[in-house]
């Protein structure tokens, strides 16, 4: 840092240094030009010649200032990511449940560039212009202090201007973050759950909401713009108004004796030109280190917040850590204070024995395992309102929880959750992580393998994995999308088996898997439950008749507790929701078909998709939802060429503007042109005495004056309207063009782009047109001296600033592949937060993190290096152009070739065209990046392959009571385009229209692949699906999902009300009145929770509310959701899988009556059979030993099934809770 501060230093103080060489080698000239002058040609010419050579250490200079300010702004941005994502995870969960990962990534990646760019270029700039500031006044003070403070007064008046406007301008930039942070949010909701809102058509209204946040920044930013274009319009008035104040002081000094002659002038007046100059070329990057000022206060807040991890003693053996207690718990979330989750509730949990919950959605059980993990804090609120309804303690051991350390504390936990998360790397890893924070954690990998081989069987996971083409090195995918919910859920378990953890909460951890596993599994969990402290959560009542003790719990209170035959024999609540889960009687039989359907089921192939997904699903596998294998998205587009012309050209509403800037753009170019061509003329006015000096000093002083009015006009122009473009450009971050997009993307390629278009971009359009206003006025006036000037140095200035953006572009690249990487690293972990935290998994995901972003740098640094030595070259060549022109002018004025003015208007349009083309330099990275973000936006758009075909133009007849629902898949063939083998081959199936269908099977066997193919997420390679008797692909895509309704097993909600999740996607059909949401809220079970909440179904959804909801709560809202569309198909992909038994009874009663009602269709996948029994038809799909595809094992009715003791009957089995039948 040192180094390059005195570097960047030392090369700002060259330029001052060569104003002494300058006015001494004028003074020569104009004493040489005057008539009846004594000096000699000879002199004159030795005068000229003596410095030539002064560029070599301004290249050094120039040199390791750049390396090391580059090197320093990729150093002080890794940082910043690392130490910010740290203060995340340091954060109480309260807290983090307010920060979106769509905050994380714009953070991470928008914020972070801008803080880069603002220390590697632009720092380095802001430094020598400091150094060049000192040194110019310190000459000019030693030449004249009488004149320089009467120019000063100029440089008060800008600085009294900044003083006013950069305060306001950081304010406003920092609101037009928050707006760019509101949109980024919007965006990682949406592509978490692009099929989500591709099955609702909810592309529109989520573009509309995208587009808002959009629209709120333009007119946030409509204030920046007016501050920038006073801004500048101050500064370049005041910047040429002194010039025209310094050469009429100047001369009246002159003329009354105080100064001695043109040198002193010329010093004086170069040296707080290139004082005003400095402050005029220094407005954007002021600009640009403002902006990443306000962008660091996202970062600040986070890293000032920061809280360090809960310490204390270790108070229990780990072996005997004795019983759990909750002594009058009370408890309510942040987000709904009014909402009581837990009422005085007392619980004991034996040590080495197994303790169940069970209760209805809602009632507190998720609670009960959030404040034994500790992410919310009993004794952590100050709020008085809520003091009240938080209370209580929890003991272990007879020691609050409170006085162990979080790290040890959680180490001893094993949590397998509803909900399984997994992380973008191998199974191996995944299952790995279980170690983090345990003894095993530095173990040799030797032996960490073979402890995930051995908790993967007893998980039943390792018989699907060996079959994976790739085993236990198997990518996952981001979420695990590359696994079924079963396999998601069996390598958690095994996450959790693998740590030995003296405590064991399983929070729903069976629902995900099908029964046979289940059964195996359970066996499995058994084994492992001995001796340790279990906690188990389930709806499925058939997983906790063997608990030692169960604790029903509602509303918060406990109802009541015992054993399964206890409260069996008592007849209450618990009775009631075993009663509720019951099949109707199973004939008994001793055979046993179904022997181990799931190993007979060849994995490779049986990829079962779940209907949700996560960004990954976009960018990691090749099989996406919008696209067919035609458009993979993973495949190379040609970028459209004239990348910046095209989207100049799509901008057709801002032409005016357009104009207007480049009007504003070609007027302040032509001051550098005009200031060579006064500058001649009031050096030359020396010459002059008497009257003729006076006027001709009041006169060209006068034109300064009009020339500064001039360009105060035109930069208010350029500043104002420059920025108004750039706010404006969002017609590449509507949803529908980003859907296949990362989220950090999404962020950060509309800023560079608009920093392009914007203010910061018009300063390169000014650079370039103002050298060749220098080259015309220069040729105008001296070719000869202009051809030689501008042909030796011009070309290695260009070639110089082609070799820098050639290079930033490629800098780029590499940044976006890395960065997205990291960035989407850590978007996936602060998602699966909980997940991490209740591992211990913290400093792991920090150290990977820090590893990804250490290497791109690394990688940076060496690149730097040489890099570096093109663009110093470059900047520096221009003290180079100065000599040259110098030395070749001397000899042309000593042939007296050329006179005074012509040498002078060539001379000072050379030094004013190598500022204008170093500013252009130092715009490279800007025009870089833009024009990269530009390709990557028009590459996306002109992406082949949609699977929308273009000659589906048909559209669904309109509702009546006779339109046919019923479904079809004729012989129908299909495999993932990234893998060879098959998942069906020649599949039928027939649905009649208004008929109930179940879809029933083992995990990984193509359920959910149908649910996929119905809402044509793909194509079927062969065959075809036929819904009302019309092949789905001849329907409008649209169309076709506007009759459909999805609700997938793990529930989507968006940021926004109630109101707004139940009406979305319902833009463009019938308005949906307020009885008609009430009802199928009602009918969804869900309508008397939103009444309790203060603000019913206004209540607003974001981060934190939806983190206060349990799983079962949100499903409910989806089921309503859908119902509210009325459709003609239902799918239900584990819809009801997160309710509670007597919910789940009635929201399968309510849509049997709709279908009945409506006509509607319905198609569920399930692994619970209670929920399909009265099922108009039930489909077994799966495979036998020899089969290598998927197929239709039996169908038929529950009796039916039943009455042919197959594979269904031995289902039931599995299920049934009635002793007397097994």
């Amino acid at each position: 840092m040192i180094l390059g501060l005195c570097c960047a230093m030392g090369s700002g103080v060259a330029l001052p240094l060569m104003n002494i060489v300058f006015g001494n080698q004028v003074g020569t000239l104009n004493q040489y030009s005057t008539p009846r002058s004594t000096l000699q040609e000879q002199h004159f010419r030795q005068t000229i010649n003596r410095n030539r050579y002064k560029t070599v250490p301004g290249f050094v200079l120039t040199y390791f200032s750049m390396v090391t300010f580059r090197l320093i702004s990729l150093k002080a941005s890794a940082t910043l990511r690392i130490e910010y994502l740290e203060s995340l995870f340091s954060l109480p969960i309260s807290r983090l449940d307010e920060i979106s990962s769509g905050t994380v990534t714009h953070a991470i990646t928008s914020l972070s560039n801008q803080i880069q760019q603002s220390v590697s270029d632009k720092l380095a700039m802001l430094f020598q212009s400091f150094a060049l500031l000192v040194a110019a006044y310190a000459i000019a003070f030693r030449y004249s202090w009488a004149l320089t403070l009467v120019v000063s007064s100029a440089i008060l008046f800008v600085l009294l201007g900044f003083s006013v406007t950069v305060p306001f301008f950081i304010k406003a930039q920092h609101r037009v973050e928050e707006a760019d942070q509101k949109h980024a949010s919007v965006a990682a909701d949406v592509l978490a759950s692009v099929r989500t809102v591709f099955s609702l058509g909810a592309e529109a209204s989520l573009a509309r909401k995208y587009s808002a946040w959009i629209m709120e920044a333009k007119q946030r930013g409509a204030k920046v713009s007016i501050v920038s274009g006073i801004h500048l319009g101050l500064l370049f008035f005041a910047m040429y108004a002194s010039f025209g104040l310094a050469f009429w002081f100047g001369l009246k000094l002159f003329r009354d004796g105080n100064i001695d002659n043109v040198n002193t002038v010329i010093t004086v007046f170069f040296s707080v030109l290139l004082v005003v100059t400095v402050l005029g070329n220094i407005a954007s990057p002021l600009m640009i280190i403002s902006q990443a000022i306000g962008a660091s206060r996202s970062f600040f807040d986070v890293i000032d917040s920061r809280v360090s991890p809960a310490t204390g003693a270790i108070g229990f053996d780990p072996y005997n850590p004795g019983d759990i207690t909750f002594n009058g718990v009370s408890f309510v979330y942040p987000t709904r204070p009014k909402s009581q989750v837990l009422r005085k509730f007392h619980a004991r949990f034996e040590q080495g024995k197994t303790t169940a919950l069970v209760g209805p959605s809602g009632s507190g059980k998720s609670t009960v395992v959030a404040l034994l993990e500790r992410w919310y804090d009993l004794k952590a609120s100050t709020d008085g309102k809520t003091m009240e309804m938080i209370e209580g303690e929890i003991q272990v051991g007879g020691v609050s929880i409170d006085r162990l350390d979080l790290q040890w504390w959680r180490s001893q936990i094993g949590l397998v959750q509803q909900e399984p998360v997994l992380f973008n790397t191998t199974i191996m890893e995944n299952i790995s992580m279980g170690l983090a924070g345990t003894q095993w954690e530095g173990s040799a990998e030797s032996v960490k393998q073979e402890m995930v081989l051995t908790a993967s069987k007893e998980a039943f996971a390792d018989d699907f994995i060996q079959r994976l083409p790739q085993g236990y090195s198997t990518l996952v995918g981001e979420g695990g999308i590359s696994l079924s919910g079963g396999q998601r859920q069996r390598i958690a378990i095994a996450r959790c088996i693998v740590r030995q953890p003296s405590i064991l909460i399983l929070d729903e951890a069976t629902s995900s898997i099908d029964v046979h596993s289940e059964r195996i599994v359970q066996k499995a969990l058994e084994r492992v439950l001995k001796n340790r402290t279990t906690i188990l959560i389930a709806h499925r009542l058939s997983t906790v008749r063997k608990a030692d003790h169960i604790i029903v719990i509602k509303d918060g209170i406990n109802l009541e507790e015992g054993s399964h035959n206890e409260l069996m024999a008592a007849g209450g609540v618990y009775s009631s929701l075993v009663h509720a889960q019951e099949l109707r009687d199973i004939p008994n039989s001793g055979s046993d078909i179904l022997k181990d359907q799931e190993s007979s089921c060849h994995l490779l192939a049986e990829k079962e998709e779940s209907v949700t997904t996560t960004p990954t699903d976009s960018a990691k596998n090749d099989h996406q939802a919008p696209f067919d294998d035609r458009g993979k998205p993973g495949s190379k587009h040609k970028p459209p060429n004239n990348v910046l012309l095209r989207i100049l050209k799509e901008q057709q509403q801002n032409w005016v503007l357009y104009i207007l800037v480049l009007c504003g753009a070609l007027g302040a170019s032509s001051a550098f042109a005009l200031q060579s061509w006064l500058f001649a003329q009031l050096v030359q006015v020396f010459q002059y005495t008497g009257d003729r000096l006076v006027s001709a000093a009041n006169f060209w002083a006068l034109m300064f004056f009009v020339m500064a009015l001039a360009m105060a006009g035109f930069y208010l122009l350029v500043g104002y309207c420059s920025n108004r473009i750039s706010l404006s450009i969002s017609w590449f971050d509507r949803e529908e063009n980003s859907s296949g997009t990362l989220t950090s993307r999404l962020s950060t390629d509309p800023q560079q782009l608009q920093s392009l278009f914007g203010v910061s971009g018009t300063f390169p359009l000014i650079s370039i047109l103002s050298v060749i206003g220098c080259i015309a006025i220069s040729f105008s006036f001296g070719p000869k001296l202009a051809a030689v000037a501008f042909c030796a140095g011009t070309p290695f200035l260009f070639l110089g600033a082609f070799a820098r953006i050639r290079y930033e572009m490629k800098f780029e690249a590499i940044n976006t592949e890395v960065y997205a990487e990291s960035s989407q690293f850590a978007s996936e972990a602060i998602r699966a937060f909980r997940t991490i935290t209740s591992l211990n998994m913290e400093k792991a995901i920090l150290r990977r993190y820090s590893t990804l972003v250490t290497q791109q740098r690394r990688r940076a640094m060496r690149k730097a290096w040489y890099a570096t030595l093109i663009f110093a070259f470059a900047d520096s060549f221009e003290l180079c152009s100065i000599a040259l022109t110098f030395w070749y002018g001397g000899r042309l004025l000593a042939s007296h070739e050329y006179d005074v003015v012509s040498f002078l208007v060539v001379y000072v349009a050379i030094i004013q065209g190598g500022q204008s083309a170093g500013q252009f330099l130092s715009f490279g990275p800007n025009i870089a990046q833009a024009s990269a973000s530009g390709q990557r936006i028009l590459g996306l758009r002109h992406a082949p392959g949609l699977v929308a075909n273009p000659l589906s133009t048909e559209l669904m007849p309109s509702d009546d009571a006779d339109t046919d629902t019923s479904v079809q898949l004729r012989r129908v063939s299909f495999n993932y385009s990234s893998r060879d083998a098959p998942i069906y081959d020649g599949l039928s199936l027939k649905i009649g229209s208004g008929q109930f269908a179940a879809i029933v099977g083992p995990s990984g066997c193509g359920k959910s692949t149908i649910i996929s193919l119905l809402e044509r997420f793909y194509q079927v390679s062969s065959g075809e699906i036929l819904f009302g008797n019309k092949n789905i692909d001849s329907i409008e895509l649209s169309s076709y999902r506007s009759s459909l309704a999805l609700v997938s097993q793990e529930p989507q909600l968006f940021d926004g009300t109630i109101r707004d999740n139940l009406l979305l996607g319902q833009a463009g059909s019938p308005a949906v009145t307020e009885s008609q949401m009430i009802q199928a809220c009602q009918d969804a079970e869900i309508h008397d929770f939103i009444l309790s909440l203060p603000e019913g179904y206004n209540t607003a959804l974001g981060v934190n509310a939806q983190a206060a909801l349990s799983g079962g709560q949100k499903q409910r809202i989806c089921i309503a959701r859908a119902l509210i569309r009325k459709p003609r198909l239902l799918l239900l992909d584990e819809a009801t899988s997160s309710l509670d038994s007597q919910s789940e009874r009635l929201v399968q009663a309510a849509l049997e009556r709709l279908a009945k009602k409506q006509d509607m269709t319905i198609i569920a996948v399930a692994h619970r059979v209670a929920t399909i029994q009265k099922a108009n038809r039930i489909f077994v799909l799966g495979r036998e030993p020899q089969d290598k595809c998927t197929r239709l094992l039996e169908s038929g009715t529950h009796e039916e099934l039943i009455l042919k003791q197959g594979v269904y009957w031995e289902m039931c089995r599995a299920q049934t809770l009635d002793e007397a039948i097994e």
